[in-house]
């Protein structure tokens, strides 16, 4: 199978660049969200929380990994191009570069309307954080906190584990981020129902954050942004962060652009106290998301490099 999903893989990547993820199409991560909504609605009323979310996790992980395999098992005993179409449209629907780019730059535009409510409104749904209050520069950074963020949770570790697994291995990748952005969250709620799938997705993503680094540095060259303000950012204030992994790339789009990102946000309308990572040179602007995206572009075609790279090697050696 290795060959097939080998081609699969460029043939995903430039769905992804050109489709995205349109709307009112079927959706693996929509798939996944059902999944997890009807595990937790059976899960949740269990005395021990914890206990509860490692379930979860357990069986979301489970199905994740089997239902792919087995479906593309059977697709390739039917027919190899089978398997290759199958292969294709996983990889296609398992990379979130166009959507990124999409939903970032629909806070572009109104911030460049001066729709300031309209800004807020779009941001809030590729965010975590309350956004009812930002002003628009705290908009402008919040976006393009999450296309950093973004880049490595949504391009650099799909391509990572379908380099080294598969669609397969991917799929799990994918569920485990997608529990993650259910209930990863540290409320009453799921501070300790939701510790196991922050714990994974922490671990999932450990790798993959660290080689997206390696290549946004270059990736800022290639766009003419500043690599060496990047890589010194990076060096000083990478770990500016609660999460392990996210101010790897936050820190690399900070010194890059020369902005302040990260510090104290709202949750569920409480205060997070967040240290910052970058040096506040100057404010955030619109065009702060577009140079965010163009990094953002750069850097997923050295990872598809790297990853076809792996892949090849893998089928090489096997």
């Amino acid at each position: 199978m290795l060959p097939y999903s080998l081609a699969a893989l460029p043939v995903g990547f430039l769905l992804d660049l050109a489709l995205g993820d349109p709307q009112g199409w079927p959706h693996l991560v929509r798939g996944l969200g059902a999944l997890i909504a009807a595990l937790e609605r059976l899960l949740y009323p269990l005395p021990n929380k914890l206990l509860g979310g490692a379930l979860l996790a357990i069986c979301v992980s489970l199905v994740s990994l089997a239902l792919p395999a087995a479906a593309l098992y059977l697709a390739y005993r039917l027919s190899p191009g089978l398997y290759f179409v199958m292969a294709t449209l996983l990889t296609w629907q398992l990379l979130a570069i166009k959507s990124l780019r999409d939903e970032s730059s629909r806070v572009r535009r109104a911030l460049e309307r001066q729709d300031l409510a309209g800004a807020r409104a779009a941001v809030a749904g590729i965010v975590g954080r309350d956004t009812g209050t930002l002003d628009a520069a705290g908009v402008t950074r919040a976006a393009v906190e999450t296309v950093a963020e973004n880049t490595a949770d949504g391009v650099a570790a799909p391509l990572l584990y379908l380099a080294l697994g598969g669609p397969p291995l991917a799929c799990w990748y994918k569920a485990v981020n997608t529990m993650d952005s259910l209930i990863g969250y540290k409320n009453d709620r799921y501070l300790a129902f939701g510790r196991a799938a922050a714990r994974l997705d922490d671990c999932l993503n450990y790798l993959p954050a660290r080689l997206c680094v390696l290549l946004m540095l270059p990736a800022a060259r290639l766009c003419r942004l500043d690599a060496a303000s990047a890589r010194r950012i990076w060096l000083r204030d990478r770990r500016n962060h609660a999460s392990p992994n996210s101010g790897q790339t936050e820190a690399v789009m900070a010194g890059a652009l020369h902005l302040r990102l990260g510090g104290n946000a709202y949750y569920f309308g409480r205060l997070q106290e967040k240290p910052y990572l970058g040096d506040d040179l100057r404010p955030a602007r619109p065009g702060d998301i577009l140079s965010a995206q163009r990094l953002l572009y750069a850097t997923a075609w050295l990872l598809l490099l790297a990853a076809l790279l792996i892949r090849g090697c893998l089928y090489v050696a096997l």
